[in-house]
């Protein structure tokens, strides 16, 4: 039977609170007892792995979400004879509370399918550079993480969050007044005084789609019209607030099932 081949990427995207993605895959690969600064967000795809965390034996499953403290010692094996692959979102340590490092080092592994599904459609986000949608669904995780972690939290009394109806208003109209310089989803929700989490949550249930979409389906209304007007695809990308043409042309198909340049020339 052929092994499979090793093979690691990684970079660090422009999303606040990401210091790395690392994606990996290892047959034969052990690495010894390191630490991290930042806190390891990790999803198995394939195989198990094994790994000490603190001098206590674990091992993180494709079942489950495993995130591991910063500053703890750990290391890491394959299990399986086939090895395994993983990914990883390091967050950055003050991501999640600093007083939670004991409660990850009891319970690193978090049985948690929904979470699970969150963190894969994080790291798509991050893959494909849509660092608004990656900023949304970064908040959901980190607040569910963070359930899990205290076991049930809940906002601590006085901390209430303005009315849902009213967040979606004043956000939508925020997104409107200048949908290619917008600052992000979370400055947008700090300016609004609530939690990111409670941003994306009220402006889904008023409109339909989280604010990362609907700041996407804006630019793509200015780029039709940009296109419309015989400007080039490259140009038009960079001026409506996409990465790049290729990031253009993504979003372009998803909605209209066409590329940029194919409506250019129907126009």
């Amino acid at each position: 039977m052929d092994l499979p081949i090793d093979r690691t990427v990684s970079w660090r995207p422009a999303v606040a609170g990401v210091a790395e993605v690392f994606h990996a895959q290892w047959h034969d690969h052990a690495y010894p007892g390191h630490t991290h600064d930042t806190w390891t967000l990790l999803v198995v795809d394939d195989g198990v792995i094994g790994y000490d965390l603190d001098r206590h034996d674990h091992t993180a499953v494709r079942s489950g979400v495993t995130l591991l403290p910063p500053h703890v010692v750990h290391d890491g094996r394959a299990l399986t004879s086939t090895g395994f692959r993983k990914r990883v979102v390091y967050l950055e340590h003050d991501v999640i509370a600093p007083d939670l490092v004991g409660a990850a080092v009891d319970a690193p592994l978090l049985p948690d399918a929904a979470l699970r599904s969150a963190v894969s459609r994080l790291d798509r986000a991050l893959v494909a550079r849509d660092d608004l949608e990656a900023e949304s669904r970064l908040a959901l995780v980190v607040e569910r993480l963070t359930a899990h972690l205290v076991r049930g939290h809940r906002a601590p009394v006085g901390s209430a969050q303005p009315v849902a109806g009213q967040v979606a208003r004043l956000a939508r109209e925020m997104l409107d007044a200048d949908p290619v310089g917008t600052p992000g989803i979370a400055a947008v929700a700090e300016s609004l005084g609530v939690t990111t989490p409670h941003l994306v949550r009220s402006f889904a249930a008023a409109y339909g789609l989280p604010p990362h979409a609907y700041v996407i389906g804006r630019r793509l209304d200015l780029a039709r019209r940009r296109l419309r007007d015989g400007v080039p695809a490259a140009v038009v990308a960079t001026e409506t607030g996409f990465y790049d043409q290729a990031h253009l042309t993504r979003h372009f198909r998803r909605f209209l099932g066409t590329t940029p340049a194919r409506y250019q020339r129907s126009a």
